[in-house]
Order: C-alpha cells, then sequence, then structure tokens
C-alpha cells in the first residue's frame, strides 16, 4: 500500500524542485547555522518519498525531535525555498484517511528566514502553507513563547505553532487533533544545537 503526505506537504515538496542548500549555513555550523537538508533529502522530497517505518527523533539533520507520539505509521521528508526562505522538515503520518478525526499526524519544520528575530516577525512569514495571519494567538507552550493558530484547511485540523528558535531561524509544529494534547511536550522535546 502506497502512502502519500497530506497535500500541503506534497506542495511544499515541489517548490523544492531549484533547490539547493545555501552554503554557507553547511559551512558555518555551531550554533549559529540553521538545519538544512542534503542534497539527498531534497530529492527525496521532490519524489515525495514515504519512509515505512517513520524515522525517529533525528528525522530532520541538526534538529532532536525528542517526542514523538507512538502511532505513526510513515513519514516523509518535506524540503522547499521560495521568497528567500529555506524549508526543511519531516512530516509523520498514520493509515487513517484525511477526513478521519482520529488521523494522526505531526508536521516538524525549521525555516531559515534572514528576516526572523522576534516571535512578531512570524506573522509576515513568506511561506504557502503554515503562514501564522487571521487569528493568532500568542502563548506559552512545553515552556517556549510561540504563535499558534487553529489548523487550516491546508494544513489540516489541529494546532499550528511557530517560534524564533534563534535569529534566522524559526521552527513550526503542526499536530493533528488528537496530538494536541501532546503538544506541550512535542514542542519542550524539539531542541536544535
Amino acid at each position: 500500500m502506497t502512502k502519500t503526505l497530506t497535500t500541503a506537504a506534497l506542495s511544499v515538496a515541489s517548490a523544492a524542485t531549484l533547490f539547493a542548500a545555501p552554503a554557507a549555513h553547511a559551512a558555518t555550523g555551531g550554533k549559529a547555522a540553521c538545519p538544512t537538508p542534503s542534497k539527498a533529502e531534497i530529492k527525496r522530497s521532490d519524489g515525495s518519498k514515504v519512509d515505512e517505518p517513520a524515522r525517529g527523533a533525528t528525522a530532520i539533520r541538526g534538529v532532536r525531535v525528542g517526542h514523538i507520539p507512538k502511532g505513526f505509521t510513515y513519514g516523509g521528508v518535506v524540503t522547499g525555498k521560495h521568497d528567500g526562505v529555506t524549508e526543511y522538515g519531516y512530516q509523520w503520518g498514520d493509515d487513517r484517511a484525511n477526513a478521519d478525526p482520529r488521523q494522526r499526524s505531526l508536521w516538524v519544520r525549521v525555516l531559515c528566514w534572514p528576516d526572523a528575530r522576534r516571535l512578531a516577525n512570524l506573522k509576515r512569514l513568506p511561506v504557502t502553507y503554515g503562514t501564522f495571519t487571521g487569528d493568532v494567538k500568542t502563548v506559552t507552550i512545553g515552556g517556549r513563547r510561540v504563535l499558534t493558530k487553529e489548523g487550516d484547511g491546508a494544513l489540516g485540523d489541529g494546532r499550528y505553532v511557530g517560534w524564533v528558535e534563534r535569529k534566522g531561524v524559526v521552527v513550526t509544529v503542526m499536530a493533528s487533533t488528537p496530538l494536541v494534547a501532546g503538544l506541550d511536550r512535542i514542542v519542550a522535546g524539539i531542541r536544535l544545537p
């Protein structure tokens, strides 16, 4: 049985056709660097390759996702580059249909965006999916000050959150409705070097 990533992830993946990881980010290393995908990861994203079983805590090179709820059966790398933003993430999913209210999906993404300095900057984050417009709130989740909003049609049902990890580095998390109760633990467990 072939698995497919959500419409949002596939659209982001197709935007990666001309993507090349900036050498400056990869070469700087250390805390100032923003995690970017390798050429192999870009190719996997472009081809919508599915991992069965899904990858674990180190699915995104340079990021540790310390808490991944159980029950995911597949996953996939999602990359993209547009409007000065480099996107690199991973999406976990289960075998339920997108319309099933019990469907479990989790999308963790790192965005390298030079204009990211403060939480308020996220309201003008230049991405196709996962914008912080409309009914957005500032709250504390998992010990981090984040922007949050309800998932929309493109992202699916659930809760979407984002924060500026450090200058130029944004992290976003989209958790489907069954995972929202554990969002504190998911967000608290995300670590970048």
